[in-house]
């Protein structure tokens, strides 16, 4: 019998003698196969001892103020023995009483990979700090950004519009902007693409970094790495309405960026400027006992303030001039990171900004301060291209789940380090040992099922409704880069979707109208199967740089002038234009390539990153084996759900587990190891 030990936030919790405590736990559920898994616990009890009573802050007395918050998961480790199990966290469901008296809390445990979750919560990324890409949106930007190199560069212009782009030299007159030929002999009859008709494109991995910088997170490098092509080579388009884009406030404003400041002695963890650009705010929000922000400039010129919380505004002035407070007469501090903008369309400068801060940290405690300051600072008018306000608009944890359903990764938490360890579920097998279990295994009851309960499982991006890709159905009855996986076979069972939440395009290689020649240009149609302008989902491309051989395109700098274009970003779903440079694509199935038109491109997301494990699933000689075994202590604190458990000589994948941590009880669903 082992001993179990609670502890929540470092408090050890009294514990019933008698009572059960089960933790369930699984990587990859052959069962739901697109969810990422953490460990957890049936809801149990502890008593409603003193100790425990303090812990939960008697959460039975709702008249307590400042009790617990039973909404917030609290951290917490079980260990068995005196030796750690795991790290995760305890979420309080309710208190029992008896006679109106206290008599059980009842918790439930959850493993540490639900952090992610609780973090992120219901923000968006336009709450992300991404101020050090912000671009100025004009036609020689955005003309530069198309030709960047997407090696060195994370923010470019893709060929992508929702304009239709062709190319035909025997045409010499304006045929609505969209002819990409350069004419050198008709320099009046201006064809090409308006500078105004492309948008910003962001890498992938940059999105990642602020998640991890706001959330103060620690991915491993095993797949997110800059020398991994098949994920970092990925952008983000930045799309977030339809249509061209706008300045989403109707005026030039710019972010107040280089904030510097002191922070009193109780203040190091209530707010701090977790960037030049964003004061992050933690803490009781009533505790903040006064706030303001204080903006001093003599200039008569009418300018605006826009106050914003997690890139979504919460308060702004209206137009004024001279100098401005701002503090909770205007707006009530909820935690977060605020940022701050100025609106105009004039050259403004301030003498100073400042933030200052009163925060009371305990009764009888000195009062917390923390000012911030800027002296000066100059808005200059120019139409910034704010990134925050131009990505997609999409709940960040959307985004990582998005990420992780595309390359079949998996995550856990590392029990020394607490980083998260992400990786390829192939990679996740390969790491692990295995553990003869056969002497622990209760032989009076087992059982073997079949493994699979689908008879069909489907891997598409959530969004191809694009007009090439709607095309692309209508004439091959087919949804663009989707995977159907049937083993060969015709089985019973229900359909299972993985489904990643992005758009996805397919591309268009164009051909000289003139003559039919190919051209090194490729472009990204951005609208309906009716041709009208289109929202859709978060798009991602991978961008090539077309520099060398290339057809000459038309960059409309403005509609009464037009500048050659020798070098440009073309938008792909592979992450190269020929086989021998790399196979590897963004599609599920291995969709003939827009650009060279063959079929050859056969890395595909499910051929690399799913095909092992749905195969050896879909395989006839697979079981799900039931058994029952007793585990040591030894194996229970060492275990991975990366091992294998060996059984009479078999070796088996771990598809769940189930132990009792009090006798070391567990019942294990075994897949076997094909």
């Amino acid at each position: 019998m082992q001993i179990i030990q609670l502890y929540i936030e470092g408090q050890r919790v009294d514990m019933f003698k008698d009572e059960s405590v089960s933790i369930t736990q699984s990587i990859q559920n052959v069962k739901d196969i697109g969810k990422i898994f953490t460990d957890f616990t049936k809801t149990f009890s502890v008593p409603a001892s003193k100790t425990n009573n303090k812990i939960f802050k008697h959460y039975y007395n709702f008249d307590i103020i400042d009790g617990f918050d039973a909404r917030i998961k609290k951290s917490a480790n079980i260990e068995l023995n005196n030796l750690p199990f795991r790290n995760g966290k305890i979420k309080l469901e309710g208190v029992d009483l008896k006679n109106n008296t206290p008599h059980t809390y009842r918790i439930t445990f959850f493993g540490s990979t639900v952090t992610l979750k609780d973090l992120l919560g219901e923000d968006k990324l336009q709450s992300l700090d991404l101020t050090d890409h912000d671009k100025v949106y004009s036609n020689t930007d955005v003309r530069s950004a198309l030709s960047f190199d997407p090696e060195n560069e994370d923010v470019i212009v893709p060929l992508i519009s929702q304009k239709r782009l062709f190319y035909d030299s025997g045409s010499h007159t304006d045929s609505g902007q969209g002819n990409l030929y350069y004419d050198t002999g008709h320099t009046q009859d201006l064809h090409g693409v308006l500078w105004s008709d492309l948008k910003y494109a962001i890498r992938v991995d940059v999105i990642l970094q602020a998640i991890k910088n706001k959330y103060n997170l620690t991915f491993s490098n095993d797949f997110l790495n800059a020398s991994n092509e098949h994920y970092y080579n990925l952008f983000m388009w930045l799309h977030r309405k339809k249509g061209a884009v706008e300045n989403l406030t109707g005026v030039n404003q710019s972010i107040i960026n280089g904030w510097t400041g002191t922070i009193g002695d109780y203040n190091d963890t209530l707010t701090k400027m977790a960037s030049s650009t964003t004061l992050r705010v933690a803490g009781t929000p009533t505790e903040y006992l006064a706030y303001s922000l204080d903006l001093n400039s003599t200039t008569t010129s009418t300018y605006k303030v826009s106050l914003q919380k997690d890139g979504v505004e919460v308060f702004n002035t209206g137009n004024v001039t001279n100098s401005v407070t701002i503090d909770q007469s205007d707006f009530d501090i909820e935690q977060g990171d605020y940022t701050v903008y100025i609106e105009s369309d004039t050259d403004i400068t301030f003498t100073l900004i400042r933030w200052d801060i009163e925060y009371r940290v305990a009764q009888g405690e000195p009062l917390a301060t923390a000012t911030y300051s800027i002296a000066p600072y100059s808005h200059t008018s120019f139409f910034a291209f704010a990134i925050s306000q131009q990505i997609p608009e999409m709940k960040t944890i959307d985004f990582l789940t998005g990420i992780f359903k595309m390359f079949n990764l998996t995550a856990f938490v590392d029990k020394n380090t607490d980083d998260i360890i992400v990786k390829t579920l192939d990679d996740f097998y390969s790491d692990g040992n295995s553990y003869d279990i056969t002497k622990y295994v209760d032989v009076n009851k087992s059982s073997v099922n079949i493994a699979l309960p689908y008879k069909e499982i489907n891997f598409h991006h959530d969004d191809t409704k694009t007009f090439l890709a709607s095309k692309h159905n209508q004439l091959f009855g087919k949804v663009w880069g989707k995977e159907s996986y049937i083993g060969g076979e015709k089985l019973d069972g229900s359909i299972y979707n993985v489904k990643t939440p992005f758009s996805q395009l397919k591309y268009e290689r164009l051909v000289n109208l003139a003559n039919g020649g190919t051209t090194t240009v490729q472009v990204g149609y951005f609208v309906d199967d009716n041709q009208e302008d289109y929202f859709g989902k978060p798009l991602l491309f991978y961008p090539i740089r077309q520099s060398t051989n290339t057809t000459t395109i038309s960059f409309l700098t403005n509609e009464t002038t037009h500048v050659q274009q020798t070098v440009y970003n073309i938008p792909s779903n592979s992450i190269a234009l020929a086989r021998s440079t790399s196979k590897k694509n963004m599609n599920f199935f291995a969709e003939t390539n827009e650009y060279t038109g063959g079929g050859d491109f056969t890395d595909t997301l499910f051929e690399m990153y799913y095909k092992n494990y749905i195969t050896s699933v879909f395989n006839p000689k697979n079981r799900i084996s039931k058994v029952t075994a007793y585990l040591p202590l030894r194996i229970l604190l060492n275990y991975s759900l990366a091992d294998r458990f060996i059984i009479n000589g078999s070796s088996y994948k771990i598809n769940s587990i189930t132990t009792n941590l009090e006798n070391g009880k567990s019942e294990i669903e075994l897949l076997n190891d094909l």
